[in-house]
């Protein structure tokens, strides 16, 4: 398979075609994503269970008080490694989700094999401190989290009498800490990607940082133990498995996400078109079985569950959320009246119900659960979710201002048809804070600071450059071009690789008053598998990671029974731990 070209693989499998760009790639859709098989937890977790992965904790030096050290293991067939985890006695006024804050409850980072007690000593200097240490070429992240502190503190107490918490307690926040930032790639110090991406189990995007966030987990349920048990070592008892297993991993994220579509357009076509191909095979389908039909319904029924507990205070998710639930009503009616149709391409047929008749948040999730259904025709995609940008990223020079013009003309109407003279069209400008260098967003007209504005306005980049270019002779190539006027360098580049990717551009005017930068962060973190999203203003939210998803302990009891990707939709197996447990579904 070329693994940087999944249109190749569909036009020889699928006979409905892909969604068109200028439909999948407007902000309003891509904030209604949800996840999906190919979401990058998932792909890590199949990998950990079929490969076989074993987990342990080889170190836990944490006091009565709750501070120290431990070290988890994750070993796999060919590398190990290491979350190595630092407690903290937090003074409660010092704790914040904002990335300003100074001190967490517990800092993390994770190192590439199994430490030394020197490697230890020397991260204990730094990843405590963050941003303010640093780390090195051995580790592949550095995080931090804080306790969700009524729940970590209800659970601790309750444990410590020998109880069990309450699970309805657990539903209504779903973890016991919260990330506030997951950094890799070569930030402050850690290993630059490209020095381990050819490792297998790290080709898929995010896939170290999110081991490490898998295993923050299972962190916090050691230390709310530890701790019930340092309360009251005499009645305390350990969480069920059952109950840990509903707990995922918070996470607070804000404006440092948003640029990452806008700044990597060719991954991002990667992930979009794999999803798409997936969509589109599935439509494909002309005969749908009847044990996919019960499976389709199987997922729907414990989708409506989990949407039912989507909890959220933010106004605009608020109503989303309202028509999503009607949405799958609607849906479960729809299936019950054409399920025993004899017509051919189902899917199809649902797909297109769904177009006509849902909200965008419905239509997205249909797209979720007609993936579920055929991980013979969509898990292979995960293969060809990462791209290496490096070998994308020349101009080639010898092309004609005619045939800019023309891409611009095919691929950039959306950018075209703004007047970019309106407030409106600039109402906003993208820049970095000056204390933490993070990506904000700032008014135009109201702010300062616009001088120093990040190169995130496409739209009006893109409109700008085709007027500059229509005074031009349409034989001068971009050599000639970009010498007299580099500032058009950066959007000439992406003009010319989406000839290739189709799905690089986000269809819309990144500066207009309006536009809400959350709608950026769902679709990044619905590729993660984030669930439950709620908005705590339009520039930054709050989701969960790896709730209902296997413990260690689950991993360890399938270790010497392999799991086969086409168990995948098997109501209750462990692959589709995403949505609520079996005993929850209607």
């Amino acid at each position: 398979m070329d693994t940087h070209n999944p249109q190749a693989t569909v036009e020889q499998s699928a006979v409905v075609p892909l969604r068109p760009p200028h439909q999948v790639m407007r902000l309003s859709r891509l904030g209604s994503f949800h996840q999906t098989r190919l979401s990058f937890m998932r792909v890590l977790l199949r990998r950990l269970i079929n490969e076989q992965w074993r987990f342990k904790r080889s170190q836990w030096q944490v006091d009565r008080q709750g501070v120290g050290h431990a070290v988890y293991t994750a070993i796999g067939p060919g590398h190990s490694y290491s979350l190595i985890a630092f407690a903290h006695d937090l003074d409660p006024s010092l704790r914040s989700d904002r990335v300003i804050a100074e001190a967490w409850d517990a800092t993390f980072t994770l190192f590439d094999g199994v430490p030394t007690s020197a490697d230890i000593e020397r991260l204990k200097a730094n990843v405590p401190l963050q941003e303010a240490g640093r780390i090195s070429e051995t580790e592949l992240s550095l995080s931090r989290a804080n306790r969700s502190v009524r729940l970590f503190n209800y659970v601790r107490k309750t444990l410590a009498a020998g109880l069990q918490p309450e699970q309805a307690q657990l539903d209504a926040i779903g973890y016991l800490m919260r990330t506030t930032a997951v950094y890799g790639s070569g930030k402050f110090g850690a290993v630059d990607r490209k020095f381990v991406a050819s490792r297998a189990e790290l080709s898929a995007p995010f896939q170290a940082e999110l081991l490490a966030v898998f295993m923050i987990r299972q962190f916090s349920i050691d230390i709310v133990e530890h701790l019930a048990f340092s309360d009251n070592p005499e009645t305390a008892v350990p969480l069920a498995p059952s109950l840990a297993r509903g707990l995922g991993i918070g996470n607070s994220t804000g404006l440092g996400m948003a640029p990452f579509l806008v700044n990597h357009p060719t991954l991002l076509n990667n992930w979009i078109l794999a999803r798409e191909t997936a969509l589109a095979r599935v439509r494909s389908v002309a005969a749908a079985e009847k044990s996919k039909v019960a499976l389709f319904r199987h997922f729907l029924s414990r989708q409506m569950i989990s949407v039912a507990d989507w909890k959220t205070e933010h106004e605009y998710q608020q109503q989303k959320v309202l028509g999503l639930r009607d949405d799958l009503h609607r849906l479960s009616k729809k299936i019950d009246e054409i399920a025993d149709s004899s017509e051919s391409y189902l899917w199809n047929r649902v797909y297109n119900w769904a177009e006509r008749t849902l909200t965008e948040e419905g239509q997205e999730c249909v797209v979720t659960l007609l993936l579920e259904i055929y991980p013979e025709l969509t898990d292979e995609l995960a293969d060809t979710l990462s791209i290496d940008e490096d070998a994308r990223f020349k101009i080639d020079g010898t092309c004609t201002v005619e045939q800019v013009l023309a891409l611009i003309e095919k691929h950039y109407a959306f950018a075209l048809a703004n007047d970019y003279s309106a407030d409106a069209q600039q109402a906003l400008f993208w820049y970095a804070s000056e204390e933490k260098l993070e990506p904000r967003l700032g008014r135009r007209f109201d702010e300062s600071g616009a001088d120093r504005e990040h190169p995130l306005a496409i739209a009006r980049d893109v409109a700008a450059l085709a007027n500059a270019l229509t005074s031009i002779d349409a034989t001068v190539t971009l050599a000639e071009f970009l010498l007299l006027a580099p500032e058009h360098r950066h959007v000439v580049r992406r003009i010319l690789q989406i000839q290739s990717h189709p799905y690089a551009e986000i269809a819309d005017n990144l500066i207009a008053d309006g536009m809400l930068p959350i709608d950026l962060l769902r679709c990044k973190l619905a590729f993660f598998g984030a669930v439950k999203f709620d908005p705590r203003s339009d520039r930054w939210l709050r989701i969960t990671l790896f709730q209902h998803a296997p413990l260690v302990a689950d991993l360890d009891e399938h270790r010497n029974r392999p799991f086969a990707v086409s168990e995948g939709v098997i109501p209750g197996s462990i692959d589709s731990w995403v949505y609520p447990p079996d005993q929850h579904a209607v």
